[in-house]
């Protein structure tokens, strides 16, 4: 018997259909040993020639020992050992502690073999058998030397929260750089200042009608910023006499967008389906563990070239010959730190386009045929057309210059799945017409002007996908990091979602400001990406694992004792309701953040422990009430299932049972005795 160790069990079920008689497949359930849970578990030993030595101290669980006993167990029968955990670092990890753990407890020598594969299918697993290698130290190196900095950093930075701000909290190395983000942009819109300005559209006869926008005023960039202003040129432009000055022309070709990778991926998540990073992976995970799916932890985009031949035939016969390439597109992976030895996510089938039964769910379902257009998609030809600019003069007082943009599609390449993908939320449909054919010189007859008062707006709150294309962008975080990073910041309270989009609370500012303040290398965007890239360079032998760790260390901890002594402690801003304490009658009833979210408290706590459900109300009237004529009407409030999934209900529940996934908000009909609600949804 060949013993195969893995780390979920739904991944060794489907290698167990692959291996068949003489192969046994079983599951570590993900680590099998650890840093402790309760302390630090770093030894940190200073020598004599200054250089610093961490020594992690490993603990197992109950139910962790319970594994390995078992996998002793069968390891000591086996005529050979696998270890075909997940082709990453923490996958080589886990296999290092598995192997560590059999040779020990077997006090032999017993060899192991690690095996990698980046997709569960037959093939992919045969060829890894034939090819076991040995497990990788430099990529255990490189995991463990951040998984000892982030505990260092944590079990360092929050004893320090408890005492300067609050008690309980904690921080990270990657989570606080996240949290500052949001909290800067919070600032940056608090301090935008909307500048108003007009837009003034024109509806022009040639052939056929078509709206121009005005751009200039005597050869110079219109700049209307009031009504007045506004009006002046309206008067002036319905006096206008309009003529075509010129029709550029041009030809273009679009190329399809890279396939996926662990962060547009989940980017596509948040933007479709509204999904947070946490669920999109866990989505993810199961497609690849049930062998669908490539590998969903890739900062690449590089593709296999026999996945990319299969692409090609597929589109060939289903679409035609001229949908087909006759050279691959290759991709170039913007990470700097990307492993092209991995691929891109993509199916591992792709004559599978669409999943169905028992073994996979609606979210699955739709995952999956998100990813399967994408890598489809981008093996298909160019789109090919024509962009026209008509250039329209209006002279009356003054020389006016108003454009219009359109475009022709001549060839559909790869957007004839183009439907299947925007309605994804993947690629963003072109607001341009089709455009009459007019000639220069051509006269135009006026048809009808509007005119529309704007204001700049600030740059909106991330959203999850936001956040993550920021991290990316910025070099921080990788592709197993995301979904965590943002589940923590949410779970410890210092952001909260607001109709999706990411808000920091009070005890959030607090905290960024506490460490910007006293630790600015910590939160520093700059510095954690240097890190970042030292910690992933452990990996290919550039450096070792104990200075990367060292060199960080030794300034954080005297930064630590110094703000220990200089600091002062924050004080977190309470957001008051306005109302007295129900209970007490002395203090007031303020809002304060718990584990499950928002909650009314009296500001006199712990002396007074009134306590009440925090009401979200968002200012529109529930649409069942109303329409019912019940007396008084319910308002609309925001409400959270079991699963904390966040769904708008009536203030009179359980006499009033509306409820709705989308946000209502209110809509003026003409002629309505009773308000009409249209529904929004919020991506």
């Amino acid at each position: 018997m060949n013993l195969v160790i893995v780390e979920s069990p739904t991944k060794a079920r489907t290698l167990s259909r692959f291996l068949g008689d003489g192969w046994q497949v079983e599951a570590t359930y993900g680590h099998v040993r650890d840093l402790p849970e309760k302390k630090i578990g770093i030894g940190v030993e200073r020598l004599s020639d200054g250089v610093i030595k961490f020594t992690p101290e490993y603990v197992q669980t109950a139910k962790q020992q319970e594994r390995m006993e078992v996998i002793k167990r069968l390891s000591d029968t086996a005529a050979k050992v696998y270890l075909a955990t997940d082709p990453d670092r923490e996958g080589e990890a886990i296999a290092w502690h598995v192997a560590t753990q059999i040779q020990n407890l077997n006090n032999k020598h017993q060899k192991v073999d690690r095996i990698v594969f980046h997709e569960i299918t037959e093939k992919a697993v045969k060829e890894a058998l034939d090819n076991p290698r040995q497990i990788d130290n430099q990529l255990v190196d490189a995991q463990q030397a951040r998984r000892v900095t982030d505990r260092l950093v944590g079990y360092k930075l929050s004893p320090l929260l408890w005492v300067k701000v609050r008690r309980g909290l904690s921080a990270g190395r990657v989570q606080s750089v996240a949290v500052r983000l949001v909290v800067e942009r919070e600032r940056e819109i608090e301090a935008f200042k909307p500048v108003e300005y007009w837009v003034i559209k024109v509806l022009l006869n040639s052939n056929y009608q078509f709206w121009t926008t005005l751009v200039e005023e005597n050869g110079k960039k219109i700049d209307i910023n009031n009504g007045e202003k506004a009006g002046k040129a309206e008067t002036d432009l319905r006096g206008a006499k309009y003529s075509v000055s010129g029709v550029e022309k041009k030809e273009f070709k679009r190329t399809p967008p890279a396939p996926y990778t662990t962060s547009t991926m989940q980017q596509a998540g948040a933007n479709k389906f509204g999904w947070s990073a946490k669920k999109t992976m866990q989505i993810a995970q199961s497609l690849y563990e049930q062998g669908y799916i490539t590998y969903h932890r890739t900062d690449s985009t590089n593709l296999a070239a026999e996945a990319v031949k299969e692409a090609a035939g597929y589109i060939w016969e289903h679409y035609g010959q001229e949908y087909a390439l006759g050279i691959p597109r290759v991709y170039v992976t913007k990470s700097k730190v990307a492993q092209e030895a991995h691929e891109a996510i993509r199916p591992t089938l792709i004559n599978i386009s669409a999943l169905s039964g028992e073994q996979v769910n609606k979210d699955e379902i739709k995952l999956y045929e998100l990813i399967w257009a994408r890598f489809t998609a981008c093996q298909m030809a160019e789109a090919k057309g024509e962009s026209v600019t008509v250039t329209v003069t209006g002279r009356n007082k003054n020389d006016y210059k108003l454009q219009a943009k359109g475009e022709t599609i001549s060839f559909d390449g790869w957007t004839r799945l183009y439907p299947k993908m925007n309605t994804y939320g993947d690629t963003p449909e072109t607001a341009n017409e089709k455009l009459p054919g007019v000639n220069e010189g051509e006269n135009l007859d006026l048809q009808e002007i509007t005119k529309e008062q704007k204001f700049t707006q600030a740059q909106p709150r991330f959203n999850e996908a936001g956040l993550i294309k920021a991290l990316e962008e910025l070099g921080i975080g990788r592709p197993s990091t995301y979904a965590p990073t943002l589940t923590t910041i949410q779970d410890r309270q210092y952001v909260e979602k607001v109709d999706k989009k990411l808000k920091p609370t009070s005890l959030g500012i607090a905290v960024n400001d506490f460490l910007t303040t006293n630790f600015p290398k910590i939160v520093d965007y700059q510095f954690t990406a240097k890190l970042e890239d030292e910690l992933d360079e452990i990996a290919n032998g550039t450096y070792g694992w104990q200075k990367i760790v060292g060199d960080f260390y030794d300034p954080f901890e005297k930064d630590v004792d110094r703000v220990k002594e200089t600091a002062k402690r924050v004080k977190v801003e309470v957001e008051m309701t306005g109302d007295k304490c129900p209970q007490c009658s002395q203090g007031d009833v303020v809002v304060r953040i718990g584990r499950y979210g928002r909650f009314l408290a009296c500001s006199r706590y712990p002396e007074c422990k009134y306590k009440a459900n925090f009401v979200n109300k968002i200012g529109v009237k529930c649409p069942k009430c109303t329409s019912a004529g019940s007396v008084p009407a319910g308002e609309v409030i925001t409400r959270k299932t079991k699963s904390r999934k966040t769904f708008y209900g009536c203030s009179n529940y359980p006499k009033c049972d509306f409820a709705s996934w989308t946000r209502p908000t209110p809509q003026a009909s003409d002629g309505a005795a009773k308000p009409v609600v249209k529904e929004e949804k919020y991506e």
